[in-house]
């Protein structure tokens, strides 16, 4: 194939990529939202030197329990209106409430919300912090706080937001296109031209893997410069995972608009199909977190090997041959995915 630039591929990609800076609102959930997320997500969990262990007080003990719990720093410490204790610990204002007894020597009542991890580690630091009054000879044991490249949630973040995106553009940026395109009846306008079909399909594809990679350079550069985001292994083999990812989502996409006719059946589709990956490929938090059983169809998932990858290279620094199982998926699913959709492609 000839690289000249008068060659239609290459005027095909010019007009999708001035046709998609002509479009502001593109541009924006391209570029914009993921920072946006990334951003909020980044400040709301950021890393803190100590935790702070939220715990309400009530019962007519409630100034002396206080007091013995004022040597500690990391309590912040409030004392609601007994009636409304149970509000705030319900809605997540408050870890532990501590309700004290009519005697300094009655042992106060603890309540926690046993399926928040957070009320659970408050309930165990009070425990703690009484049993030291108790026992002043017990010994203290030196802390020791572990900072290394991706210890912090920012740094397990960023490869997932990573991944999203280009599983975003990929389906949205290509399946969206061709499916508008075949309701304004372009594509059948398009087939009567001398353009050969494959120069179009490819055109689309080339054209969204050229802002994602703009896209994926511009977040990286975020990442570090506004929370110090580092990668641990080489950048050098973190490209061609980003790479490959955007290729298989771009078929995955180019199948999924194969055949669908209308905006609100390509729509359907791709949340049907994008829905369980956000959800289940460890974008937010570990896909581990879902039971065993389960595991088998989720780490076979597109977006949970490209995830994976990523974070395979950017976090624990891994080389690409370490990494060749989810790769090998990843690459199965676009090739596959880009094979059919070329057989089944309808143009009206």
């Amino acid at each position: 194939m000839s690289a000249s630039p008068s060659h239609p591929l290459w005027l095909l990609v010019l007009t999708r990529i001035r046709l998609f800076l002509r479009q502001p609102e593109a541009v924006f959930w391209t570029y914009g939202f993921p920072l946006v997320m990334i951003t909020a997500l980044g400040f709301a969990f950021r890393g803190q030197p100590k935790t702070t262990v939220l715990v309400d007080i009530i019962g007519p003990q409630a100034a002396a329990f206080e007091a013995r719990l004022a040597s500690a720093p990391r309590f912040k410490i409030t004392r609601p209106a007994d009636t409304d204790w149970k509000k705030r610990l319900q809605t997540g204002k408050t870890n532990l409430v501590v309700e004290t007894g009519d005697s300094p020597t009655e042992p106060p009542r603890f309540w926690d919300e046993v399926q928040r991890a957070e009320s659970l580690f408050a309930r165990e630091a009070v425990e703690n912090t009484l049993l030291r009054d108790h026992l002043p000879n017990a010994p203290k044991y030196e802390e020791s706080h572990l900072e290394a490249i991706g210890s912090r949630y920012i740094d397990f973040l960023l490869p997932g937001m990573i991944g999203m995106n280009l599983m975003g553009g990929g389906m949205w940026g290509i399946g969206f296109v061709v499916v508008d395109m075949r309701v304004r009846r372009l594509l059948k306008r398009l087939l009567a031209t001398p353009m050969r079909p494959a120069h179009f399909l490819l055109s689309i594809m080339l054209t969204r893997l050229t802002f994602s990679v703009f896209d994926m350079i511009f977040l990286l550069t975020y990442g570090y410069l506004a929370f110090g985001v580092r990668c641990a292994g080489n950048y050098l083999e973190l490209f061609p995972v980003m790479l490959l990812g955007g290729l298989s989502f771009a078929g995955i996409g180019l199948l999924t608009a194969s055949r669908a006719q209308t905006i609100d059946a390509i729509s359907g589709l791709m949340n049907l199909i994008m829905l369980p990956m956000w959800i289940a490929s460890g974008v937010f938090f570990s896909a581990e977190r879902f039971p065993e059983f389960m595991q088998p169809i989720i780490q076979a998932l597109p977006l949970t090997c490209l995830n994976n990858a990523l974070r395979g290279v950017m976090v624990d620094g891994a080389s690409l041959t370490s990494l060749w199982k989810p790769l090998l998926i990843l690459l199965a699913w676009g090739s596959v995915s880009f094979t059919i959709a070329l057989r089944i492609f309808r143009w009206k």
